[in-house]
């Protein structure tokens, strides 16, 4: 199976990040030429040769008008998530891109709205909404249904600290934005005073990547190194990103499993509780019909949890459960490489996942996104399932 190993040892932007697909591979005419199908204004895309601390790789810089004339992103034209929406929507390109594409703004957005107290149709987005940040979350896109891979893993993520100058004022780095899309996210302090990761990068590796951690194992077939636009003294500021084969479909990673048993609590409450959980973090919630002392029947809590996140979970049964004590202990877990997908069926298009099984690939259709369907087309549920089952070995949107 293909896929891709981001190693962020320099952190990510949307420069780099391009800048690494184009040296690992994909042509910068046909990027030109993808990108050509966006009515997103005046630009020329500049692809050069670098070298940092001795490493070959490229650069990608956006040259548009405005920066020829003033330097700065600030100066843009701003843009809300519609009028991106808009111009991604009704361009030429394909499905996959435009879905792909609107998921990371769409999320980038939600997290601004967030930071600045707005709703997200009214953030504005001001340097990513610039001409030079469409084209590198959309030429990434692009690159990656280019190289055809079937799974995206990174590193933890180099951070850097110190302080950025945006349209709102002077903001702490990581900037708030930033913060909020790696929530979940392996990171570390570089120990370099500089902003390492953008919230453009942080909205495409957070959208895009499956898993973070150690480079899973894969025969390595090709390398790419996108350089950033400023100089480290210590490190080279590159995104590597490796290309490679997987040698086994399974996942390998490591959790923790929660574990509390409990026979006096209300099942209102445990409903309550697993969507609380659900919302902090948890991986999965289950509540198991379980024979305990004195004859009671009750229940066995269990809770599968990121390593970083189970005293965090374990303080949130304790609040949010009747039970007195939580047990812990760490699991090694093996788990399916997925991506993401969009199925065409009578109904209109419905999000899934693309499964690789050991004996082969498996669609698994989202519920939310059947329901909302049956619910506009005033259709039973059922109706949306069978219709994804009955188009999806045809019509694959990767």
């Amino acid at each position: 199976m293909r896929c891709l190993y981001f190693d962020c040892f320099s952190g990510i932007s949307g420069d780099m990040t391009l800048a690494a697909l184009v040296d690992l591979g994909v042509p910068a005419q046909h990027l030109r030429a993808e990108l050509g199908k966006l009515p997103v204004g005046a630009y020329r895309l500049d692809v050069r040769s670098a070298l940092c601390h001795g490493i070959s790789g490229k650069r990608v810089c956006v040259i548009t008008p405005t920066k020829r004339n003033h330097g700065h992103h600030h100066h843009h034209h701003h843009r809300t998530l519609a009028d991106i929406q808009k111009m991604i929507t009704a361009s030429t390109l394909s499905v996959n891109v435009k879905e792909r594409s609107l998921a990371v703004f769409e999320r980038l957005a939600r997290a601004e709205a967030r930071v600045h107290r707005k709703k997200t149709a009214e953030v504005h987005f001001h340097e990513v909404g610039a001409v030079d940040s469409i084209v590198d979350i959309v030429g990434t896109i692009i690159a990656l249904e280019y190289l055809d891979v079937q799974n995206i893993t990174a590193s933890a993520i180099a951070l850097g600290s110190g302080f950025v100058t945006c349209e709102h004022g002077t903001l702490p780095v990581p900037a708030p934005a930033t913060v909020l899309l790696l929530k979940g996210v392996p990171v570390y302090d570089s120990g370099i005073r500089a902003e390492m990761v953008t919230p453009t990068g942080a909205a495409l590796i957070s959208s895009l990547a499956s898993g973070f951690g150690a480079m899973p194992a894969m025969c390595m077939q090709a390398v790419g190194y996108g350089a950033g636009s400023r100089e480290h003294e210590t490190i080279p500021n590159m995104l590597r990103v490796i290309r490679g084969e997987m040698q086994t479909p399974g996942m390998q990673d490591c959790v923790f499993v929660l574990e509390a048993t409990i026979d006096d609590m209300s099942p209102e409450w445990a409903g309550f509780a697993m969507e609380k959980l659900l919302e902090a973090g948890a991986l999965d919630v289950a509540f198991i019909p379980a024979q305990m002392k004195k004859n009671r029947p009750g229940v066995l809590l269990t809770v599968v949890s990121r390593p970083e996140d189970r005293h965090m979970l374990g303080a949130a049964i304790l609040e949010h459960t009747t039970t007195a004590g939580v047990r812990m202990h760490a699991a090694e877990r093996m788990t399916l490489a997925r991506e993401t997908a969009v199925v065409k069926t009578r109904f209109g298009m419905v999000r899934a996942k693309l499964l690789h099984g050991p004996d082969g690939k498996r669609f698994v259709p989202e519920y939310e996104a059947c329901a909302q369907l049956a619910r506009k087309k005033n259709r039973p549920v059922r109706e949306i399932y069978e219709a994804f089952y009955a188009t999806a070995p045809t019509e694959r949107k990767p």
